[in-house]
């Protein structure tokens, strides 16, 4: 997120004189777009994932939506927006009370309704905890799932919300005269992917392996599906990362470029990668490599040039391309690369900031090495506070996440049971299939009936 004061009060009544229906209108519709990427994301994953377990993957990131938007209002959107505490919020905004006070880190820049600030971070907070799935496919049980959405939101994603985002938080601090630190994260680089890459990583290790992998072939079941949702994504990454701008003007420009720039090129990277490493280039690796390059741009896309943006998305796109292979040589089931997409591309992101950090794009941003940053904030020391800031966000998240895990784990089953696995997660846990290939619909059978014996069933009954 974008700070654009030096200085903020703690709470006053929001100013109506200072609305503008410019800024309130394109940050909506940002909200709007980000929130599309959860159900672009559904899909992404489910058509990943083999047939038999597409609506478990759906319902995950359906549930996601709907377990956050509750905890985001009672008390999330205050812990990681409210106060001007170093480490977490305060209590202000729980249940939406004083939702017409100014949020302290914006103060006087704040040009749009509080309640509109609260909607766009919310769809960050959704997206977040569902970009995990992906690390889990086919294994995690639902209700488990409920559970640790649940706590991760408000135990996890608040607190890194408010170190990051936060003007105030100690990863940030650019609100505070002798703060040390002013880690450049504009939309989520640290907060979003790679606090979403460490958390499915350790839940990869806490859910164990799937049955069969990696020697059983476990192909995705509908490419069509995973073109389908990274389109979405992309599409929907635009709010994401331009509505960051907090206001529509030529920032949000910038970051609009930039993300398509860094999309575009890291596409291309990862076809590349393919081409020569297997002779061929892939749809699946299109979509993926798409994707690498959103996350990526994300923590530079108003820092950066659209030159800048060029070499961040070849970066990520070559990149993640090789980490996907990490697994196989590591012995972690990622299922669906969430760890080589989002997290490394997090990280290389983060990174990128470090070299690619321009004032020619935005004043408040320190130069990077590569626009010769230097003194208190810039160049190196900016690499640095970017490196530092990754790695608390890594650690936090990995080492809370395993816990939050291993106490559902003392209450609840939190993987399905080997049976419901070999049957599929969605007519198991579920009591429905994506596919319907009987002659009643929605007979839940979920097998395949040739036509002849279909038409011969269908006249005896």
């Amino acid at each position: 997120m974008s700070h654009v004061v030096l200085a903020a009060p703690t709470y006053v009544p929001f100013d109506l004189k200072s609305l503008s229906g410019g800024d309130t209108a394109w940050v909506l519709a940002s909200a709007s777009l980000v929130l599309l990427m959860t159900p672009a994301l559904a899909f992404f994953y489910g058509g990943m994932v083999r047939a038999k377990h597409t609506l478990a993957m759906l319902m995950q990131n359906f549930a996601a939506m709907a377990i956050v938007s509750v905890t985001w209002v009672v008390v999330g959107f205050s812990l990681a927006f409210g106060g001007t505490g170093r480490y977490l919020g305060d209590l202000h905004y729980v249940l939406m009370h004083h939702i017409n006070d100014v949020v302290p880190t914006l103060g006087t820049a704040q040009t749009m309704p509080t309640i509109v600030f609260v909607a766009f971070q919310l769809t960050f907070a959704i997206i977040t905890p569902a970009l995990i799935t992906g690390s889990t496919a086919d294994r995690w049980k639902f209700g488990a799932f409920i559970a640790f959405v649940s706590a991760w939101s408000i135990l996890i994603y608040a607190p890194v919300a408010h170190w990051v985002f936060n003007g105030y938080g100690f990863l940030n601090q650019s609100l505070r005269p002798a703060g040390k630190f002013f880690a450049e994260d504009f939309a989520g680089g640290t907060v979003v992917h790679i606090n979403a890459g460490a958390a499915g990583l350790a839940m990869a290790l806490v859910l164990g392996k799937r049955r069969g992998w990696p020697k059983e072939n476990m192909r995705g079941h509908n490419i069509p599906f995973v073109m389908l949702g990274a389109g979405l994504l992309w599409f929907g990454w635009f709010g994401f990362n331009a509505g960051s701008a907090l206001a529509a003007n030529g920032l949000a420009g910038y970051a609009w470029m930039n993300t398509n720039t860094a999309t575009a090129t890291a596409m291309l990277g990862w076809l590349i990668v393919e081409k020569l490493r297997y002779g061929k280039s892939t749809a699946l690796g299109a979509a993926s490599g798409a994707v690498a390059g959103l996350v990526a741009i994300t923590p530079c896309a108003g820092f950066v040039s659209v030159t800048g943006a060029l070499f961040i998305g070849l970066l990520a796109g070559v990149g993640c391309a090789f980490a996907i292979g990490l697994k196989n040589r590591l012995g972690y089931d990622d299922s669906l690369d969430v760890v080589g997409v989002h997290f490394v591309g997090g990280w290389i992101g983060t990174l990128c900031v470090g070299f690619f950090s321009t004032s020619g794009t935005n004043p408040l941003a320190n130069n990077g090495i590569f626009y010769h940053g230097g003194g208190k904030w810039g160049g190196w020391s900016l690499l640095l506070h970017q490196a530092e800031a990754a790695a608390v966000v890594t650690v936090f998240s990995f080492v809370g996440t395993f816990l939050i895990a291993k106490v559902i784990g003392l209450v609840m089953r939190t993987r399905v049971t080997e049976e419901d696995e070999i049957t599929g997660i969605d007519l198991s846990i579920h009591g429905e299939t994506a596919y319907d290939f009987g002659p009643l619909a929605g007979s839940g059978s979920g097998h395949y009936v040739p036509a002849a014996a279909a038409s011969k069933e269908s006249v005896q009954a």
